[in-house]
């Protein structure tokens, strides 16, 4: 296997991936700045042609760019509908955590693993976190970080394209380039955007690389302080490394190391997304909601993702980022609890 030193061997890798996503755009497909370098990348790493190591310290520049972004959607009058909203915002939360504990119950008999440790990989929450939780349980981290990885790309790539296909009017105006290069807006959001991971990460709160810059950025425009989008360009260069980075991850050895876990994985997480999105279908006719709007808010993926996923579609982003945030708030300070009593019933 080819090695190529120090920070050379991750730019040919970004420029295929750059490559991936460019074509999928002149194609017409779906979150293409994302999906494209995803598919390129894990078809790379795949291969094991090359040895591919994106570092994960690279992933905080996208989700802060986007999360900068996406806080411009919450105006005064957005924050007023999201109270008004708060049951049913944590219902849907709820929900993820009854059918995630139904899917790993699925997938602890699939694979012949424990459920605890099934928990752990069907909960949503972010592969490094659930490694760091299994290893706290003597679990082997590897088929959780695969579980967890295939559930975001499955996400990542299967929502908006069966979205985009079935409601085809939406994403259209996405495809419009923001050009608008305001200087002054730019650094003011740039600087919110790196004071807000730090403060975060100071303060330790979870997902920091997100949620500090969405805080920051969010409490400013809800201030009444308007500040101009990111251009289109930079917006797309934070695609294309969150896209990388997830398709790195799929390494041939992850999938030859997990044995039964892979098809297990992968059947859970279809079944998972199909009993989301069929619940938040069913709940859209009582709520007087679109079905995309609640598709989208329930399905059990990344809030980095779905924010761009919504943003595309031309979905309410801040909407579905309320949906993804409350849900945040509630399972992953809940896990070591669930996971705890869960081990504990386990051991009897």
């Amino acid at each position: 296997m080819p090695q190529i030193p120090g920070p050379l061997k991750i730019l040919p890798v970004y420029a295929i991936a750059a490559a991936g996503g460019f074509a999928f755009y002149k194609l017409g497909l779906p979150l293409p700045w994302m999906i494209g370098p995803l598919v390129a990348t894990a078809a790379l790493a795949f291969s094991e042609r090359f040895d591919i190591r994106i570092p994960v310290q690279t992933r905080p520049f996208g989700q802060g760019v986007v999360a900068a972004q996406v806080g411009l959607s919450f105006s005064p009058a957005v924050f007023a509908q999201l109270l008004q909203m708060a049951p049913l915002l944590v219902g849907m939360a709820l929900m993820i955590i009854f059918v995630g504990f139904a899917i790993a119950l699925v997938l602890s008999r699939m694979a012949g693993i424990p459920l605890t440790s099934a928990m752990i990989a069907t909960l949503p929450t972010s592969p490094v976190e659930a490694a760091v939780v299994a290893e706290r349980y003597n679990f082997p981290p590897a088929p959780i970080i695969l579980s967890q990885t295939m559930r975001i790309s499955t996400v990542v790539v299967l929502i908006p394209t069966a979205i985009f296909f079935i409601d085809g009017e939406l994403g259209r105006t996405a495809r419009q380039m923001n050009t608008t290069f305001h200087i002054p807006s730019l650094l003011a959001l740039a600087a919110l955007s790196m004071l807000g991971m730090w403060l975060f990460f100071k303060l330790r709160i979870s997902n920091p690389y997100f949620l500090g810059p969405l805080a920051l950025s969010s409490i400013v425009t809800a201030a009444g302080v308007e500040l101009v989008p990111f251009p289109s360009l930079v917006l797309w260069a934070a695609q294309v490394v969150l896209g990388t980075w997830l398709g790195s991850n799929f390494r041939r050895s992850l999938f030859t190391s997990a044995g039964r876990m892979v098809m297990a994985s992968v059947v859970s997480t279809l079944l998972f997304i199909v009993a989301s999105a069929l619940i938040a279908a069913a709940l859209s006719q009582v709520a007087g909601m679109s079905w995309e709007t609640l598709v989208l808010a329930s399905t059990p993926g990344g809030v980095t993702e779905m924010a761009l996923t919504a943003k595309f579609l031309g979905i309410d982003v801040a909407l579905i980022t309320a949906f993804h945030l409350v849900r945040i708030f509630i399972v992953v300070p809940s896990i070591p609890h669930i996971i705890d009593r869960l081990h504990r019933y386990e051991n009897r």
